[in-house]
């Protein structure tokens, strides 16, 4: 049996690129976004496990999983956990592209 990996689309890469640079540059250190990026990969890893731990979305292949004031949007695949985009939850919700 193949293990599962995390992969991470284009768009989820560009955008945790973006929340990480704003807490480096707003906080004049690295040490929070590297706490912010440990946070977002411990609980993908519980998704290799427990793959329907994120909510249901409109999408039905794909789910929402809650992590402080973000959503990490993710799909669930025989081989892969997909993580199509995060989202900060304080932003207009008709600007949210998944996939």
């Amino acid at each position: 049996m193949v293990k599962k990996r995390i992969i991470w689309s284009h768009r989820a890469r560009i955008k945790l690129y973006e929340i990480l640079e704003y807490y480096a540059n707003r906080n004049k250190s690295k040490t929070h976004s590297a706490k912010r990026y440990k946070k977002f990969n411990k609980e993908l890893k519980l998704l290799l496990n427990q793959p329907n731990l994120g909510a249901k979305t409109e999408i039905e292949s794909v789910r929402g999983l809650i992590v402080g004031d973000y959503i990490i949007y993710y799909e669930d695949t025989t081989e892969n956990v997909i993580v199509h985009t995060l989202w900060d939850c304080r932003q207009n919700p008709d600007d949210l592209l998944i996939k």
